[in-house]
């Protein structure tokens, strides 16, 4: 699997890569507009929306690696685990006890094994963990031949979902007590301050033991990596000064974009907004609800990214098959390969995390894709473990892929929807408030 990223998504356009190959096949008999037959019963969407997450939830936890508990990186990896979408793992693991799909100690259990692997096995380079692991090593797995060392923003998924760990698991016996101390170790081990490359005024994605810094690649906005800068500033032992985030990631206001697509002004971001993940990434954790800084209104801008995105598979300029009901680009699988799909590179795929991870910005359309993914299409698209990552309309092709990535924000992103809970934990870390706060961000838990 080729990484979702910006700087890719732009310099390639296409981000195809038989490294990643979806592995699905054309499904015979009537396309997705044909067979307009419920598959399911109906129920009601508060028990759809529980059914979802807890079927997704398996992804995690029946495929979570049996010797480290690590995501998988997808369901063909094997050994390969991925650090970014653990984190994504350890939240839905917090949702799963929340809505008594596994108890408080069986979640305890796990988490305590995957912080128990990461602390004494799984290779760091201060303190930051690579793309991939083997998760019964903990060697590291390149990702490419200069990518075979720390990548920072996987990391800071990792830490975003583990912080949420250590505000849930609150309890004062030695059990969670025991869990919070391997959080906080992980958590202050990272050296977010090496990674601005001998003091430069921006961070830097990868280092690598013998080819340094060869990727060479900044981490500037506007993308998914707000959380990076965010964990960075708030960091109690190796923060970066608010200098770093204006001109690393701010580019001194250049991030702002402010144009506008279907009536609706963004104010960040490349072209309609680029795709979903964009929205949803650094936003598990990081509430956008009230949050702003110089730059942007973060809910306005996610709202209004995801509206975009809809509006875009509403109108269907290209004659995908999609519509108000059949819509969602995000990174994801596709036929022979892998790309990051938006209004600007639109190959004819819907991923079901786009729409259903959109959950908290517009409910009334992420609804209606959640009826129709379930009632209409749920022979082809509801599996094992959720939905599969991706299908084509036109073409009537189906993956019979699962990603760790992608399943992980449906879960997460419908539980801040239902009850903002990812929100309140990560948002009640007093570091993170402190970090908002130094960075120049106004919001509702910043007192």
């Amino acid at each position: 699997m080729l990484k979702p990223i910006l700087w890719v998504f732009l310099l390639l356009g296409s981000l195809s890569s038989c490294s990643g190959k979806g592995d699905g096949a054309p499904v015979p008999g009537p396309g997705p507009s044909k067979d307009t037959a419920d598959k399911f019963e109906r129920i009601s969407r508060d028990a759809l929306l529980t059914k979802v997450q807890q079927q997704t939830f398996k992804y995690f936890w029946d495929f979570g690696h049996p010797v480290s508990g690590l995501s998988r990186e997808r369901n063909t990896s094997g050994d390969i685990v991925t650090s970014g979408g653990t984190g994504f793992g350890v939240m839905a693991i917090i949702v799963a006890v929340h809505r008594q799909f596994i108890t408080r100690a069986e979640g305890l259990a796990r988490l305590k094994k995957m912080t128990t692997f990461l602390k004494t096995k799984a290779v760091a380079y201060h303190g930051a963990y690579p793309h991939w692991l083997n998760g019964a090593s903990g060697a590291t797995v390149p990702f490419s031949a200069n990518d075979n060392g720390a990548d920072l923003v996987e990391t800071s998924y990792l830490i975003q979902g583990l912080l949420c760990a250590r505000q849930f698991f609150n309890g004062a016996g030695e059990d969670e007590t025991s869990l919070r101390k391997d959080i906080n170790d992980i958590w202050h081990a990272v050296d977010w301050a090496f990674f601005r490359k001998n003091g430069e005024q921006k961070l830097y994605w990868h280092w690598s033991p013998d080819k340094g810094w060869a990727m060479n690649m900044a981490i500037s906005g506007w993308n998914e990596c707000l959380i990076t800068y965010v964990l960075a500033a708030s960091s109690p032992t190796r923060a970066i000064p608010k200098s770093v985030y204006d001109e690393g990631w701010a580019r001194n206001g250049a991030m702002r974009t402010n144009r506008t697509y279907y009536g609706l002004q963004l104010p960040l971001g490349p072209e309609y907004g680029g795709p979903l993940f964009f929205a949803h990434y650094s936003f598990l954790g990081l509430d956008p609800t009230g949050l702003r800084d110089p730059h942007a209104d973060y809910w306005e801008q996610n709202q209004r990214h995801a509206l975009i995105n809809w509006n875009y598979c509403k109108t269907d300029p290209q004659n995908r098959g999609y519509s108000e009901k059949l819509w969602g680009l995000t990174a994801s699988d596709i036929k022979d390969g892998y790309t990051a799909s938006s209004p600007t590179n639109d190959v004819g795929v819907i991923a079901p995390t786009a729409a259903l991870a959109s959950f908290p910005y517009m409910p009334e359309q992420s609804g209606m894709a959640l009826d129709y993914f379930y009632y209409k299409l749920g022979d082809k698209l509801w599996k094992e473990y959720g939905f599969i990552d991706a299908f084509s309309p036109k073409t009537n092709w189906f993956a019979s892929s699962f990603l760790a990535i992608d399943q992980g924000p449906i879960i997460v992103m419908i539980e801040n929807y239902r009850s903002k809970l990812l929100w309140q934990l990560f948002m009640g870390c007093p570091e993170v408030k402190a970090g908002l706060k130094n960075l120049g961000f106004e919001s509702p838990y910043i007192p």
